[in-house]
């Protein structure tokens, strides 16, 4: 990538040599400034004040005055030049950015325009700045040595070259480490911000020592790289000791072995002045502009020209995982090309196994489950079981720590898996926009109008539609309702080209007849399997399966079937029966105001009268972690 880079630079500045003509031009008269700011002192010493000759000193003096304000002039229209250089390069960038932004629905695409691009431009005019100024000044201040006497050269030369050769070899290693660091610390600032909204929920599961030693590893790393970075520092640091500080000694040290050949006071001064004012600075510039600007804009660069992003996940709160995911609305919901195949089986677990900890007791252990393609599989099961836990595995947000989990007969988390399933979590993401942006969010071209309507009619999106104005209506986010959410969100699931969708209580929301009407639109799907985790008995009876997950093991069957043969299946149907079945509320009442209540549902297996957490920010309800010892055990 880093040759890429070079490469594509080369290109851009080849194609604007004119501006570079421009821009040396122009930088000449700060050459002309530099070997002024030497040579006119060390004439007005040497012909004029020493000689006894004032006017002559005076008038060397006024020509450097002169040499400031040519050079003042030189600047004003350097910065006009380095414009014309430095702006074509913004524009490009953004080009390329909202390219990418609409063809790939990057979700960096934002950070690109608002912050890497103007980074990005900054830091490459700053490194034209400092790189020219310090080429122009060096030349300056070495013509104007040599010009006063050659044997100046023999003292400055030597450390300058070698000051300047030891920063130069650092640049590599100090550009890898710089950006090594950087790494590190958007790793740590993403996993802290991951975590800290998710305490409570860490807490309530038993992950805090998982959760711990994640981060603890990647402050271990940060540090491991901050202090990798500081020991190459200190060579930059010794590089302008070397190449800017050390002349100005050894000018001082060899004053008298200079006088003694010939080397005037007044060039002696000259000499100092040429070190003092114009190459220390300059290289000071150098060594500290180039050195950690110039890392950070290839990092920068890296990120904007990369050709092809790296699937994104949105919206996914895991329910019963410890560690939040990405809050935006639908996880993994990106569609493939309408001409997808489906095969036999939609979804094959095998021997899946998931905790929360390696210490932790498995959430989920060694399930075998295979829902053919087409069907309709309700999962159910006490709250925090980890029904959840089970869609985020399916949807491809966690990895099982033993077995497979293949979706239309390929894994979950291989090329192309994007497309092949969609989950509707049960806190679903509109954004800002009009409806039919929100609802073609899935699509890579924009859903015909008939098409969209023809899905917000199957759904039940119709009324909403209606009352917002229509699909080109705006849509805000904070006025509508949890269930008018919930029917954006369904409906946008239904238009995407994947075939298998996960209803995560995704219509917790929507009274019983609305939940009815989407279930059955997910259901009738042309090519569609449809996996809900239920909240109301309805939804199971209107399934094909029933997976009944109660923390010992598994039932799998019709409805009819498990009521006759699980006793654990008939208890969770007596809860629903005498339960607020009607309203539009979890299966399971919850009374307490901050919502945490014992598990609920006297009997049922699994429930060890533990408090859990029901709906917080990282959705985490799994009692099995809290040491009752229910596990998912193999279905059958």
């Amino acid at each position: 990538m880093t040759e890429r880079i070079h490469r594509l630079g080369l290109r851009f500045l080849r194609v604007r040599w004119r501006v570079l003509v421009r821009l040396g031009g122009w930088s000449v008269l700060e050459t002309a400034q530099t070997f002024l700011t030497g040579y006119a002192p060390a004439r007005a010493l040497d012909a004029g004040f020493l000689a006894g000759r004032p006017e002559v000193g005076l008038a060397w003096l006024a020509v450097a005055g002169l040499g400031v304000l040519v050079g003042a002039y030189g600047t004003a229209r350097v910065y006009a030049a380095v414009a014309a250089l430095v702006e074509p390069l913004r524009d490009r960038l953004v080009e390329r950015v909202v390219a990418r932004g609409v063809r790939e629905a990057d979700a960096g695409a934002l950070s690109g325009l608002t912050q890497q691009v103007e980074i990005a431009r900054d830091t490459f005019a700053g490194l034209v700045m400092v790189s020219r100024s310090f080429l122009f000044t060096t030349v300056g201040a070495l013509v104007g040595l040599f010009s006063l006497d050659p044997l100046l050269l023999l003292v400055v030369g030597p450390p300058l070259l070698a000051g300047v050769g030891l920063f130069a070899a650092t640049l590599g290693p100090l550009a890898r480490r710089q950006e090594t660091f950087l790494v590190a610390d958007e790793a740590l600032a993403e996993n802290l911000g991951a975590v800290c909204p998710g305490l409570r929920d860490v807490t309530a599961s038993g992950a805090e020592t998982r959760v711990a030693a994640g981060t603890d590893t990647r402050i271990d790393t940060e540090l491991r790289a901050a202090r990798s970075l500081a020991r190459w520092g200190v060579l930059r640091v010794a590089s302008l000791a070397l190449g800017g500080q050390l002349p100005i000694v050894l000018l001082l040290v060899a004053a008298p072995w200079l006088l003694d050949r010939g080397v005037t006071p007044g060039a002696l001064v000259g000499a100092l002045a040429y070190v003092t004012q114009s190459l220390l600075p300059a290289l000071n510039n150098l060594v500290h502009g180039l050195g950690s600007s110039g890392s950070r804009l290839v990092v920068v660069l890296r990120r904007l020209v990369r050709e092809k992003t790296t699937d994104t996940t949105a919206d996914t709160t895991d329910h019963d995982g410890p560690a939040p995911q990405v809050p935006t609305d639908s996880t993994d919901e990106a569609g493939p090309s309408a001409s997808h195949t489906p095969h036999p089986t939609a979804l094959s677990l095998t021997s899946v196994t998931f905790a929360y900890g390696p210490h932790s007791a498995p959430v989920i252990d060694d399930l075998d489950l295979d829902v053919p393609a087409g069907a309709h599989l309700a999962v159910v099961g006490p709250s925090g079981i980890g029904k959840s836990t089970l869609t985020a595995l399916v949807a491809g947000l966690l990895r099982p720590g033993r077995g497979t989990v293949r979706v239309d007969g390929r894994p979950v988390t291989g090329p192309g898996a994007v497309g092949r399933r969609v989950l509707i979590p049960q806190e679903a993401y509109v954004v800002t926009g009009t409806l039919a942006e929100n609802l073609g969010l899935l699509r890579p071209d924009p859903v015909p109008e008939a098409e969209l309507l023809a899905a917000a009619e199957a759904v039940g999106l119709v009324p909403l539609l209606e009352a917002l104005g229509g699909p080109s209506a705006h849509v805000d986010p904070a006025a509508l309702s949890a269930g008018e959410r919930q029917l954006v969100a369904l409906t946008r699931a239904y238009l995407s080209y994947a075939p298998l969708a996960l209803l995560d209580e995704a219509t917790c929301h929507l009274d019983p007849a609305a939940e009815e009407r989407a279930e059955r639109a997910f259901a009738a799907r042309p090519g569609g399997t449809l996996v809900v985790v239920a909240h109301r008995i309805s939804s199971a009876r209107r399934a094909d399966r029933v997976l009944m997950m109660d923390g010992r093991r598994t039932a799998y069957g019709t409805h009819e079937e498990l009521v006759r043969g699980s006793a654990s299946y008939r208890a969770l149907v007596g809860g629903w029966a005498s339960g607020p079945s009607r309203r539009s509320e979890p299966a399971l009442a919850l009374g307490d105001p901050d919502r945490v209540d014992t598990v609920a549902g006297p009997g049922l297996a699994g429930d060890g009268g533990h408090v859990v957490a029901h709906r917080p920010v990282g959705q985490v309800q799994t009692p099995g972690d809290l040491g009752d010892g229910g596990t998912l055990r193999r279905q059958g």
